[in-house]
């Protein structure tokens, strides 16, 4: 099985289309659950991209082949993961913060959420407080999800913290973050509620988030 994660990163940093698909079909054939792919295999690959594309290994064309990769596996994983039933379990925002571009996990979080349930609010990337913030007015949603790649964009995530807490929201909306500068530390700092480490722990904190507000 480790082989197997392995191939998948390894397709993913090397831009390779033809091995992203031999990598991901398989792990499916050999019963792996479409969510441990992402888990172990892409989100992996995905903590080591940011960290090139900060360090300036990767530059921006770098990062969108990476990404373009990713829904290559997607693609073939989205239908294995199975459909959300006839109910929403509630609604969740999700944005990369202001001064960030980064997309790919954002994008997972997204996917995985949504088959999980959830009503997904996808404000793209590079998304003000105020947006944020009014999204959440706009729509009630009671949870909201931050995703950074770079660490530069890190002051961000307690811009939009004291955003809501201005607009006397904080105690009505759940906060996390995550992405591949993102980290406990910083949640308890910027005062977010918590830090997901990949997207399957997401689904597990904004289940627990909307039982709590």
């Amino acid at each position: 099985m480790q082989d197997s994660m392995l191939a998948v990163q390894k397709a993913i940093l090397d831009f390779d289309f033809d091995a992203i698909d031999e990598a991901v079909r398989s792990c499916l054939d050999r019963g792996i659950p479409a969510w441990e792919i992402i888990r172990d295999g892409i989100s992996q690959a995905m903590v080591v991209v940011g960290d090139k594309f900060s360090s300036g290994e990767y530059f921006l064309a770098d990062l969108v082949m990476s990404g373009e990769v990713v829904e290559e596996a997607m693609a073939l994983l989205r239908d294995k993961l199975g459909t959300a039933d006839n109910f929403s379990k509630g609604q969740v925002i999700l944005a990369t913060v202001k001064g960030d571009l980064h997309d790919l996990g954002k994008s997972i979080v997204s996917m995985m959420l949504s088959a999980s349930g959830f009503e997904v609010i996808d404000l793209g990337v590079d998304v003000s407080e105020e947006k944020i913030v009014q999204a959440a007015k706009n729509s009630g949603a009671k949870a909201v999800g931050l995703t950074m790649l770079l660490t530069t964009a890190a002051s961000s995530v307690k811009n939009v913290v004291d955003a809501f807490i201005e607009a006397g929201m904080r105690d009505k909306v759940r906060i996390a973050i995550g992405g591949a500068s993102a980290n406990q530390r910083l949640a308890d700092e910027s005062g977010a509620d918590a830090y997901g480490e990949d997207a399957v722990k997401a689904v597990a904190l904004f289940d627990r988030f909307l039982q709590e507000v």
